[in-house]
């Protein structure tokens, strides 16, 4: 099945969010235990993507945004079952559109496996002249 058959859709209600919470906290470097109430909240506080199939989720991706000047895109996931047929570019063709249509200036992200997906999406190493900084909290109790 090529990735015309699936639909993607940034309806927070449409969402299998036990889906999300399983694939996100269970199949993912960046994401392993996390809870399902900090998946909701954060789900919630973004834009989210799913994409469907015939037989439901089979991706997902948040932006987290002020819908005029930024995004951070997080939690990229696409169903191991129905890799290799496009889906993440079907997806990231979606997000990359919005954001356009959103006149964001900077979308940020961070990966360690998916640099040349992302690549062909335009995006790039921080190499401007800013000097990116972050701060990281213990995790919660």
């Amino acid at each position: 099945m090529g990735s015309e058959a699936y639909e993607i859709s940034t309806d927070p209600d449409r969402l299998d969010r036990d889906w999300v919470h399983q694939v996100i906290s269970t199949d993912t470097y960046w994401a392993k235990g996390r809870t399902r109430e900090d998946m909701d909240r954060a789900i919630d506080h973004s834009l989210p993507y799913g994409v469907y199939g015939p037989g439901g989720q089979v991706a997902f991706g948040r932006l987290v945004t002020d819908r005029t000047y930024f995004a951070w895109l997080s939690d990229v996931f696409v169903d191991r079952s129905v890799r290799g047929q496009g889906i993440s570019k079907l997806l990231m063709t979606r997000i990359v559109a919005d954001a356009e249509e959103m006149g964001l200036k900077r979308i940020l992200l961070a990966t360690g496996d998916a640099q040349g997906l992302y690549r062909q999406f335009g995006f790039d190493d921080i190499g401007d002249d800013y000097s990116w900084m972050y701060r990281v909290w213990d995790a919660r109790p």
